[in-house]
C-alpha cells in the first residue's frame, strides 16, 4: 500500500492525524518546513500512541515549488491540513490570503499531476458561516462572502483558498473532499501551542482577565482527524464539503471558562468584553453523522482533556 501524505506535519491536527495512521499501520510521509522539525514530530506521535517507525519526512513549503513533487510521488491518498493561522489578524490581508490560496493551489496541483487518488483538504467553519444569515443557521451549502464589511483577514483567507481548490479540481481526475472544521480544541500532542490551546492555557494561568466575546462551535481535534481519514476512505464523500463540530450547542469562552472551573476547581475569568449580546449560530454536522458515520465527542470531554493534556505537557 502507498504511503499517505500528511502536510503541514508539525501541526496541532496533523500530529494527531499522523499518529492516528500510524496506528492503523499506515507508512505516512509528511512534510516539514525543516527537517530540524523532525524529532519534535516525532515525539508528538509517540505520544499519541504511534509507533513512528514508518513515519518519512520531506522538507517543503506552502510557499515555494520546491520539495512538493517528492513529496506527493507515489502518494495515493493527501491530506493537505498545512495552513497558516495567524496569531493576531496582519493589517494587510495579503499576508494571508496569498499563502492560503497559493499554498493550497501548489499542493493540489502536484497532487493532480502526480495522479493522487484523492486529496482531504482542511478548511474551516471560517469558510462557510462568517457572512451572516438571520438565521444563524449553518451547512455545508452556506459560503462566506469574502466581500462581506468588516470582514476579517482570516476568514477570507479561508473562503478564498476553498473556492480556489474546488475550481482548480472540477475537472480533475483527483478526487477532492474538504473538511470544515468549527474551532478545534482537545488535547496537545506538541508543546508548541496554537491559538485554540494558547486561550485555554491562558485561561487556567491567570494570564487572561476578560475573554473575548464571541460564539461559536467546538470540534476535538481527534475528531478532526478521525474525520480525515473517513472522507478519504469512504467512496462516495469525493466531492463533497463536511462540517466538523461536536454534537453540543455553539458556546462561548466565558461558558468554556465556567467549565473549566467547575471540573477543575480552579480559579479563571468572569467578565466578557464588552459589546451586542451575539447570535449563538446552529451549526449542522449531519452530513458527516450519515455519510460517513462520524460520531463526535461532547464538548466537555474535549476542553477538560485540552486542560489535562497542558498540565501532562507541564505547560501550566
Amino acid at each position: 500500500m502507498s504511503p499517505v501524505l500528511v502536510t503541514g506535519g508539525s501541526g496541532y491536527l496533523a500530529t494527531h492525524l499522523i499518529a492516528r495512521l500510524l496506528r492503523d499501520g499506515r507508512d505516512v510521509r509528511t512534510t516539514v518546513r525543516s527537517r530540524s522539525r523532525a524529532d519534535s514530530v516525532r515525539a508528538a506521535v509517540r505520544r499519541g500512541g504511534a509507533d513512528d517507525t514508518r513515519l518519512e519526512f520531506v522538507e517543503a513549503d506552502l510557499m515555494s515549488d520546491d520539495g512538493w513533487k517528492t513529496a506527493v510521488d507515489g502518494c495515493a491518498e493527501i491530506h493537505h491540513v498545512a495552513s497558516p493561522i495567524p496569531a493576531v489578524q496582519p493589517e494587510d490581508p495579503d499576508e494571508l490570503i496569498v499563502p492560503a490560496r497559493e499554498g493550497t493551489l501548489r499542493v493540489l496541483r502536484a497532487a493532480r499531476d502526480a495522479g493522487a487518488r484523492r486529496v482531504v483538504l482542511t478548511s474551516s467553519f471560517a469558510a462557510i458561516g462568517y457572512t451572516p444569515k438571520p438565521d444563524a443557521d449553518y451547512t455545508e451549502d452556506d459560503w462566506t462572502d469574502p466581500d462581506t464589511p468588516g470582514l476579517a483577514p482570516y476568514p477570507r483567507s479561508k473562503a478564498i483558498a476553498e473556492r480556489a481548490a474546488w475550481d482548480l479540481m472540477r475537472d480533475a481526475a483527483t478526487e477532492l473532499v474538504v473538511v470544515n472544521p468549527t474551532a478545534i480544541f482537545g488535547p496537545t500532542l506538541t508543546t508548541d501551542l496554537r491559538s485554540s490551546t494558547q486561550l485555554i492555557k491562558s485561561i487556567l494561568d491567570g494570564s487572561i482577565d476578560v475573554l473575548p466575546r464571541a460564539r461559536f462551535g467546538v470540534v476535538d481535534v481527534r475528531d478532526v482527524a478521525d474525520l480525515h481519514v473517513r472522507a478519504m476512505t469512504n467512496r462516495t464523500a469525493a466531492g463533497h464539503r463536511f462540517l466538523a463540530v461536536s454534537n453540543d450547542p455553539a458556546t462561548s469562552f466565558l461558558e468554556l471558562s465556567h467549565l473549566l472551573h467547575e471540573h477543575l476547581s480552579v480559579p479563571t475569568p468572569t467578565e466578557e468584553a464588552p459589546g451586542p449580546d451575539l447570535p449563538r449560530p446552529t451549526i449542522h454536522n449531519t452530513r458527516a453523522r450519515t455519510m460517513l458515520g462520524w460520531n463526535p465527542r461532547p464538548l466537555e470531554t474535549t476542553i477538560l482533556e485540552t486542560a489535562r493534556s497542558l498540565r501532562d505537557l507541564d505547560l501550566l
